[in-house]
């Protein structure tokens, strides 16, 4: 394979990490069995890759990120995984299998759960949370579904608690504690409106805990990442820990006066997976995520069809396009499904379309500024590979996105960082 001119540039692998796995166990329904769209076992085009390539450039050079691991699957043309950059300060190398904290992406791990107990009798979707969660104020109208979809009502605890977690990273949390910062917040009148609600997804796995009698990390394991087969992806326990055995380091930068203190990042890849549980918790690869990301557009997890999880969206806020929803504790763009999200350390996004398996899968190394690099540098991913030639003997199906490319790498460059020379002693 032809080497990019990138400095940055470390290692790109495309046959290595296919998609296209036949995965065959049991569930707590029964046998399991799923096999993915067909996958051409081919890099992407030259041309392709080195649009790619600029794009994670540029994104890295906005953001801080020291490193960007990335995959992009096109079943009809081929596929490019990619570890763009450096471990960080200590200068060393990065690789497609490190692992890393997937933030967001948990909240679609939580929703599986959610569903399967439903489709196996466990719980109903529409049970109201004090059945399961007592002595939470203001939820006697809210549901298990609400939770799930965003429509609870409650408010977010990010804004509150951000300080401590980038300043204790191995304090131990309570689920409920750390929900109550969201849960404190004025509240919308559920099943009405989207709001982004980390409180809710935490509150979400403290009630699937009690309805079990197990460990969100036993359901997780049980009902997601058991049967997908995704060995390198798990919900640690509190303990704080790097994100498994080979980690990409994490970092953020420091705010100083009239911007950030770029030159000196603090790693801090070393945190409690309590400060995520539920929410944002999940560690994982890139070929896993990707794996994950294209089975859930599917829903491949679902034993009964109805009700449609992904099939009544709601706006993603009041001033977001017509393409950009949210439900199922997913984000609908056009025709891909997926999640955005950060925490400490770690930016990630991961979208897939559901009937062609095209999948996209994002992480930064820093997480100053939150998930918009990474969402934006995935969907700028999607919009360049969605336009690859097809490989000989494929034909390209109806896929088209809403947004191009050139708006996303524009979005990107003039969102970056200020950095902040270190004061002349």
């Amino acid at each position: 394979m032809q080497l990019l001119s990138s400095r940055r540039w470390r290692a790109a692998a495309a046959s290595a990490a296919v998609l296209a796995l036949v995965l065959t166990g049991c569930s707590s329904e029964g046998t399991f069995s799923y096999t993915p769209p067909a996958q051409v076992d081919a890099t992407l085009p030259d041309a392709t890759v080195e649009a790619m390539q600029a794009a994670v450039d540029n994104a890295l050079t906005a953001s801080g990120a020291s490193g960007a691991i990335v995959g992009v699957w096109v079943p009809w043309s081929g596929s490019w995984v990619a570890a763009s950059g450096t471990q960080g300060r200590d200068g060393g190398e990065l690789s497609t299998d490190m692992s890393f904290r997937i933030a967001d992406v948990t909240r679609l791990m939580t929703c599986d759960v959610l569903y399967a107990l439903a489709d196996e009798g466990t719980v109903e979707l529409d049970a109201k949370v004090p059945q399961y969660v007592s002595g939470v104020a203001d939820m006697k109208d809210v549901t298990l579904l609400d939770l799930c979809n965003g429509t609870s009502g409650a408010g977010s605890s990010e804004a509150t608690i951000k300080g401590a977690l980038l300043n204790t990273p191995e304090r131990i949390w309570a689920p409920l504690e750390l929900a109550g910062y969201g849960l404190g917040r004025p509240r919308q009148a559920p099943a009405t409106t989207f709001r982004d609600s980390d409180s809710g997804y935490l509150l979400l796995g403290v009630a699937l805990e009690r309805a079990t009698g197990q460990s969100a990390s036993e359901l997780i394991a049980e009902y997601v990442t058991e049967p997908l087969g995704l060995s390198g992806t798990s919900l640690p326990g509190s303990t704080p820990a790097a994100p498994g055995d080979t980690p990409l380091n994490g970092y953020y930068m420091p705010a100083v006066e009239g911007g950030f203190n770029c030159a000196a990042p603090v790693d801090i890849s070393t945190i409690s997976a309590s400060s995520g549980y539920t929410d944002s918790g999940v560690v994982s690869n890139i070929t896993d995520l990707g794996r994950y990301i294209q089975a859930e557009a599917q829903q491949v997890l679902r034993t009964k069809e109805k009700p449609d999880r992904f099939g009544a969206p709601l706006p993603a806020s009041a001033k977001s396009a017509s393409w950009y929803q949210a439900t199922g504790g997913a984000y609908l763009v056009g025709s891909m499904v997926g999640q955005q999200g950060w925490v400490p350390g770690y930016a990630t996004a991961a979208y897939s379309d559901p009937a062609t398996g095209f999948t996209v899968a994002v992480v930064l190394n820093d997480s100053t500024v939150g998930a918009g690099f990474a969402q934006q540098l995935s969907w700028e991913l999607a919009a360049i590979a969605s336009k690859a030639a097809p490989a000989s003997g494929q034909t390209v199906p109806e896929f088209g996105l809403p947004f191009t490319a050139e708006q996303h790498h524009e979005g990107i460059t003039k969102s970056a960082l200020a950095c902040v020379p270190p004061a002349a002693e």
